[in-house]
């Protein structure tokens, strides 16, 4: 006889249970404006605890995320956002490091999923023949030339098609059409080279048709589509990919279809993905624990409330749960949000500084009944598989954390100590930029607090750093840019 645990505590003992179908909804804009949602869905396969001979066990590497991305939807991994989404930079579900933390408790029984999964990433560079493909399906003649670190097809000076494909991996791609593929028509006026306004969005079966040959010779035919989201009279398909059967999240494709059927704009990975190294999987239960303790830690103010600073009302204390009850240190109580369902998926993460799909479970959650859903992703790699990022010691190389670029600058962010000084150097070459930072204790500091604090340094380099790969000399990983 199973036992129940009260509240839907998903802290208790973990229980086997039957693989459940589920789809995950999630607020969905592409590029700009609108509103909408798309879908994923999957049936969570069969399994629970890895054997411990299995072969995953025996030869996956550490998998070593960057700190930078602490889940998809990482800077979203997805580009997508809503007017429910939360300011720019945190994930949709994921708890506001300015606000209270989050909470999360199943509304009911979770999925153990699969044993093991694989990551997926894509690496190389994309050939001109790709490209050419894209455009040709895009409707713009000519052939791929080379501008900076891109391929480019079309029109980029004034009004017109315009194409723009990166040539690393994973060829993030951009489409715009800014001017009316038909003429106007005599007496109407079009501004700017756009199409005469004021027209209707095309059915979601035209829209989906219309796409359905830019998503092909983008290498995405089999994707989930929606097409139920609207930006004025256009009308977005959403492409979510299956990869190894599973559903992805952060890397969607979308295609823009104007109210005359034809494509206006689009954005999405030209490059394929490739199966990489297979890790051992915990169930939706472990996933859940491991969120909600890193949703304390960002929080901080799942303990030690300490009172709340609002007056009391005359029906008593306000609710832990109040988001607008601040308690006298300062903290706000945790608040709770609903997971409803879960799928076992993969989302999108950086591991050493590139973008990479890793077995995650995707959790639908909801704040409020009859609230809008959200998708909250949680990585699913046995957390014995994850390098631990490494604590600042206090002399020697600093382990460069992130960077930004600007044609010749490089900005490299390290944590060092208070009481030393710190440079960075850059050793080049065609393929990647090799960073080193040194510190050197202050002279005369006999006796210094041990206080650890994020620096950042101006490194000028020879030549644009393009599509070169940052590596830190201290830990030899590349590096994920800011």
């Amino acid at each position: 006889m199973s036992t129940e645990r009260p509240d839907n505590d998903v802290t208790g003992p973990r229980r086997r249970r039957p693989p459940l179908a589920v789809a995950s909804v999630a607020a969905a804009v592409l590029l700009a404006g609108g509103g909408g949602a798309y879908w994923a869905s999957t049936a969570a396969g069969d399994g629970g605890a890895p054997d411990s001979g299995s072969a995953a066990e025996k030869s996956a590497p550490l998998l070593a995320l960057d700190a930078s991305a602490d889940s998809p939807g990482g800077t979203s991994p997805d580009s997508r956002t809503s007017p429910d989404s939360p300011p720019p930079g945190i994930a949709p579900g994921e708890p506001d490091p300015g606000g209270p933390p989050v909470i999360y408790r199943a509304a009911g029984e979770l999925p153990d999923g699969p044993d093991e999964a694989a990551v997926h990433h894509a690496r190389g560079t994309v050939a001109p023949a790709d490209v050419a493909r894209l455009a040709k399906a895009l409707g713009i003649p000519g052939t791929p030339r080379t501008e900076g670190t891109s391929w480019v097809v079309g029109d980029d000076d004034g009004p017109g098609a315009l194409l723009k494909v990166t040539k690393q991996a994973p060829g993030t791609w951009t489409f715009a059409r800014t001017t009316p593929p038909k003429p106007c028509e005599s007496g109407t006026m079009c501004a700017n080279g756009a199409s005469e306004p004021g027209g209707d969005p095309v059915s979601e079966k035209a829209a989906k048709a219309a796409a359905v040959p830019v998503l092909k010779a983008a290498g995405q035919d089999d994707a989930t589509l929606n097409a139920g989201q609207l930006m004025g009279d256009v009308r977005v398909v959403n492409a979510d990919p299956k990869i190894d059967g599973l559903p992805t999240y952060g890397w969607s494709t979308g295609v823009q279809v104007g109210p005359d059927g034809e494509v206006t704009g689009g954005s999405g990975h030209l490059k394929a993905l490739e199966k990489g190294d297979t890790y051992p999987a915990v169930g939706a239960d472990e996933a859940l624990k491991q969120l909600n303790a890193e949703s304390r830690g960002k929080g901080d103010a799942a303990r030690d409330i300490g009172g709340c600073a609002t007056p009391v009302p005359l029906g008593g204390e306000p609710k832990p749960s109040d988001p607008q009850c601040v308690p006298s240190n300062g903290k706000r109580a945790p608040v709770e949000q609903t997971v409803e369902d879960a799928v076992f998926g993969l989302a999108l993460n950086y591991v050493d500084g590139r973008q990479t799909l890793v077995p995650s479970w995707l959790f639908t959650v909801r704040q409020a009944p009859g609230g809008p859903e959200n998708t909250v992703t949680q990585v699913a790699v046995d957390p014995k598989f994850i390098e631990k990022p490494d604590a600042p010691t206090p002399s020697g190389d600093r382990k460069v954390t992130s960077y930004g670029a600007d044609g010749r600058t490089l900005e490299v962010t390290f944590w060092g100590g208070v009481c030393s000084t710190y440079t960075a150097s850059a050793e080049e070459s065609a393929g990647q930029v090799r960073i080193s930072v040194t510190e050197k204790p202050q002279e005369g500091k006999k006796a210094c607090i041990m206080i650890a604090k994020e620096l950042t340094r101006t490194v000028t380099l020879e030549k644009p750093l393009g599509d070169r790969t940052v590596i830190d000399a201290a830990s030899g990983g590349a590096v994920p840019r800011a």
